[in-house]
């Protein structure tokens, strides 16, 4: 068989660029090729190149044929490796939760930076998808308790995967975030990704995002963008303690109404903070004593 793949563990890593350079660019093609050798060896670029003369055999060939032709055709190279990697570690990734993001790996720095030694934490986190956030704080704040809850069992059942694979302790539980109560003042944090692209949105988005990512865990509808954030916000407010801290991801285009919506509902120290790309990416907000 010959494809792109030639013999060498080198002309296939380059082999795999020039294919997929014309599309995605040289940077994209590359950590492409990263992935999809992590998912065929578990190799890092780094036994990459200290291989680099290895014969591929013939079912690695295969393998890796197949997969470039997936990603030529559309589908999202998490899905098809099968992984992502996510604020230092690897994930299971498929269709049964959104792709980890690189915004959301800042959402968890946020996260830790505040409360980076304390113990004995109680997290909360909503619309937990496929755990990350949930397995990623679990694995870097001391002695925590964290829960996650998402309203899809399939999107449960990936996070408890991703959760066993990483060795760390995370209740995850079936809940619909507009009834769901906490205890009341039983957290020290709330965090939540929710859905936030608006329906009008989805035209300029890549089809690679609106053809294989779940679309419910994507779009709210133009009419209402914040209807999953009041429902957050109200967790918090009951959950929180005083002191307690709210932690969000949000769409640029509302982070007036979200921040409204936060002092409204009571909380203070309601700040509104950028992405790596200096976008309004994240809310955060701290529950003072009385609400």
């Amino acid at each position: 068989m010959r494809g792109i793949i030639e013999m060498t563990v080198a002309e296939t890593y380059r082999g795999i660029i020039s294919r997929l350079r014309p599309r995605f660019g040289a940077g994209e093609a590359r950590a492409m090729a990263d992935l999809i050798f992590h998912s065929q060896k578990g190799w890092g670029r780094t036994e990459i190149l200290m291989h680099d003369d290895q014969e591929v055999s013939d079912l690695m060939q295969r393998g890796v044929e197949n997969m470039v032709r997936r990603i030529e055709g559309g589908e999202p190279v998490q899905y098809v490796a099968g992984e992502a990697y996510f604020h230092g570690f690897w994930l299971r990734s498929d269709n049964r939760a959104l792709i980890p993001r690189p915004e959301t790996s800042e959402l968890v720095d946020l996260i830790e930076d505040d409360w980076r030694g304390m113990e004995d934490l109680r997290i909360l986190d909503i619309g937990t998808g496929s755990g990350c956030i949930a397995v990623a704080l679990a694995r870097s704040l001391l002695f925590c308790k964290v829960d996650g809850i998402d309203i899809y069992a399939h999107a449960l059942a990936l996070a408890r995967e991703n959760a066993a694979l990483l060795n760390v302790s995370v209740t995850f539980k079936e809940a619909d975030m507009r009834v769901f109560r906490p205890a009341p003042e039983s957290l020290d944090v709330v965090v939540s990704n929710p859905p936030y692209i608006d329906e009008n949105e989805k035209s300029d988005m890549e089809s690679v995002v609106t053809d294989y990512e779940p679309a419910q865990a994507l779009f709210v509808p133009d009419s209402d963008p914040l209807c999953f954030y009041r429902p957050v916000v109200s967790i918090a407010s009951v959950g929180l303690k005083p002191g307690g801290r709210l932690y969000l991801e949000i769409n640029p285009r509302h982070a007036s109404d979200i921040s409204e919506l936060l002092s409204d509902a009571g909380f203070v120290e309601v700040d509104i903070r950028l992405d790596i790309h200096g976008k309004k990416r994240f809310a955060t907000a701290r529950k003072p004593s009385g609400i």
